[in-house]
C-alpha cells in the first residue's frame, strides 16, 4: 500500500536534479580550494596550516550538501508496499487473490481443495466429513442462492465478499471488479443437483464444476491495488460420508423403458427398482412382492470396498433366497420354492400336490465382512407366489382344475398379473377389470412394485430355468362368461 494522504507521486525528477547539482557544487569547491592551497603555500609557506584550513573549509561547505541529501531522503521514504485486495466468503478467514483460490472449495472441517492441489477423480472422490450434508455445506465464492454471478455483484450488497487489510477501497467507487463465476453440479447420472439437496451414496460420485471468466479485483489506491484472475475451470468429484447401501434392485430390464417406464422414484430404466425402505417395518415397500421358482434379481451395492459374504435365507422353510456371484458392488439373488418342473406333471390332469407356501414372508438379506460383521442389508416381503404350468396351451377349465389339484392354488386375476388399463372396444371388452392403485396409463404394463407379476419382473422369457414361455395366461376375471387373457410379453389384457 502507498501511504500518502495527499496521494502525491514520487518527485523523481527533483531528486535527479538535486543530485546533479550537488556533484557540480563539490567539483567547483574542490577546484577553488586547490587554488587557495597553492596561494597559501606560495606566499606564506605554511603547508601545515593550509592543510588544516582546507579540511575545515571543506567540512563546512559539504555540511549543507549532506544535510540537503538527508532532507531529500526523508521526503521520498513514504513508499510502503501493503497487500492486494482479496475475495472472501467468510469474513476474511479464507482469501482469494488468484485463479487457484477463486476456484477453490472448502469443507466444514477446514479442508481446502484448489485446482492446483486436488487429486479427486471418479474413482477417488473427495468425501464430505459429516453425514447428511448438502452442497450448501461446501464453502465457495458462489453464493448458495445462485449458480452464476458477476464478480462486481459479489463485492456489493448483500454479499460484500471482499476485503483489504490496508483499508483501501472504502470510498465510493474505490473498489471495482470484472469477470464472472459459475457453478454446475450433477450426479453420476448427469442429472442436475440443487445446492440444498442432501448427497446420497447411490447418486455418487457427484461432479462439481466451478468456472470463471478473466477478471480483476481492484482498489483505486494502494500498492499493490489489484488481484487478477485468468479464465479457467476446476472439477471436483464428491461423495457423501455414508455407510454401504443397496441403491437398486435389478430384475430383467427388458420391457423397462419407453412406455413401460415406471415412476422415476420407483423405476430406473437402466438400473431397475430403487430401494424404497431400509426400515424392517416397511420392507413391504421394496421389490419384489411376487415370486416364482428360479426367478432372480441383482442387488446394486454402493459405498462398499470389501468382499461380502451372504447366507441363504428361508423364513418359513418353503421359499428360499440364495445369493451367488457376490462382488463388492453386487450380488445375485435367486428365489426357489414350490413348483411343478416335471413336464409330465405339467401335462397331467391329476398332478401330484405340491406345498403351498405360507404368505406373506419377510426376507432380510445380510452381506457380511470376513469377520462376520453386517455391512449392508436388504429386505422385502413376498405376498404372492406363482406356479407355472410350462409352455403348452391349455383351456381355461383345464388350467383352473390343475391349479386346484396341485395344492389349492387358483387362477390369477387380471390385477395379479398386470397393471394395464383395459380399453373398451368392439373386440376387447375388459374395461375396469384392473383395480390396482398403480395403474398404467397405457394398454401395456408399467414397471412398478406391487402392481402385478409382470410389471415387477418384466419379460419372463429371459429367466432361464423358470420355465415361462407361453404367450398368454388365463385370468379368473371374465366378461360375458369369456375369461380375460393377459399376454406375457407386455401385460395386455384381452377378452377371448
Amino acid at each position: 500500500m502507498y501511504y500518502n494522504l495527499q496521494h502525491q507521486t514520487c518527485p523523481i525528477s527533483k531528486l535527479t536534479l538535486v543530485k546533479l547539482s550537488s556533484h557540480r557544487l563539490v567539483l567547483h569547491y574542490s577546484l577553488f580550494f586547490q587554488q587557495l592551497r597553492q596561494n597559501f603555500s606560495k606566499f606564506i609557506g605554511l603547508a601545515f596550516l593550509s592543510r588544516q584550513v582546507f579540511f575545515v573549509l571543506t567540512m563546512v561547505v559539504l555540511l549543507p550538501i549532506s544535510f540537503s541529501n538527508h532532507a531529500l531522503t526523508s521526503e521520498t521514504a513514504n513508499i510502503i508496499h501493503g497487500s492486494a485486495p482479496y475475495l472472501t466468503f467468510d469474513g476474511g478467514r479464507t482469501r482469494m487473490t488468484d485463479t487457484d483460490g477463486l476456484l477453490g472449495i472448502f469443507l466444514s472441517n477446514g479442508e481446502q481443495y484448489t485446482p492446483s492441489d486436488t487429486n479427486s477423480s471418479i474413482t477417488k472422490p473427495i468425501e464430505l466429513p459429516i453425514a447428511g450434508q448438502t452442497f450448501a455445506d461446501i464453502g465457495m465464492l458462489v453464493p448458495t442462492n445462485t449458480n452464476s454471478i458477476a464478480l462486481s455483484s459479489l463485492i456489493g450488497t448483500p454479499y460484500n465478499y471482499w476485503g483489504d487489510d490496508d483499508g483501501d477501497g472504502q470510498g465510493i467507487n474505490d473498489i471495482t471488479a470484472t469477470g464472472s463465476l459459475s457453478l454446475t453440479i450433477v450426479d453420476k447420472y448427469n442429472q442436475a443437483v440443487a445446492r440444498n439437496e442432501v448427497l446420497t451414496i447411490c447418486k455418487s460420485p457427484y461432479k462439481l464444476t466451478l468456472s470463471n471468466t478473466g477478471g480483476t479485483l481492484k482498489t483505486r489506491y494502494g500498492i499493490p491495488n489489484e488481484s487478477r484472475f485468468s479464465a479457467s475451470n476446476a472439477t471436483y468429484y464428491i461423495n457423501p460420508k455414508a455407510t454401504p447401501v443397496i441403491c437398486f434392485v435389478k430384475p430383467n430390464l427388458v420391457n423397462g423403458s419407453s412406455y413401460y417406464t415406471g415412476p422415476a422414484n420407483i423405476w430406473n430404466p437402466n438400473k431397475g427398482f430403487l430401494t424404497q425402505s431400509v426400515t424392517p417395518s416397511s420392507y413391504g415397500l421394496n421389490f419384489p412382492t411376487t415370486g416364482a421358482h428360479n426367478l432372480f434379481f441383482d442387488l446394486d451395492i454402493a459405498g462398499n470396498n470389501q468382499a461380502l459374504y451372504w447366507k441363504a435365507v428361508s423364513p418359513n422353510g418353503d421359499i428360499k433366497a440364495k445369493m451367488t456371484k457376490s462382488t463388492k458392488n453386487s450380488v445375485r439373488v435367486t428365489l426357489t420354492g414350490p413348483a411343478v418342473t416335471d413336464s409330465s406333471q405339467q401335462r397331467s390332469d391329476n398332478p401330484r400336490r405340491i406345498k403351498r407356501p405360507s404368505l406373506p414372508q419377510t426376507f432380510e438379506l445380510v452381506g457380511r465382512d470376513r469377520k462376520g460383521k453386517a455391512v449392508v442389508k436388504y429386505g422385502f416381503v413376498l405376498k404372492q407366489w406363482f406356479v407355472n404350468r410350462g409352455k403348452v396351451y391349455y383351456t381355461y377349465s383345464s388350467t383352473s382344475s390343475w391349479c386346484t389339484k396341485i395344492g389349492d392354488y387358483r387362477v390369477p386375476t387380471v390385477k395379479d398379473l398386470t397393471n394395464t388399463i383395459c380399453q373398451d372396444s368392439s373386440s376387447w371388452k375388459c374395461q375396469d377389470a384392473v383395480g390396482v392403485k398403480s395403474s398404467s396409463p397405457n394398454d401395456i404394463y408399467q414397471r412398478h412394485i406391487e402392481a402385478g407379476f409382470f410389471p415387477e419382473w418384466g419379460s419372463m422369457y429371459t429367466y432361464t430355468g423358470a420355465g415361462f414361455g407361453s404367450n398368454s395366461y388365463w385370468t379368473s376375471d371374465a366378461n360375458s362368461n369369456n375369461p380375460f387373457v393377459v399376454f406375457l410379453a407386455h401385460g395386455l389384457c384381452v377378452s377371448l
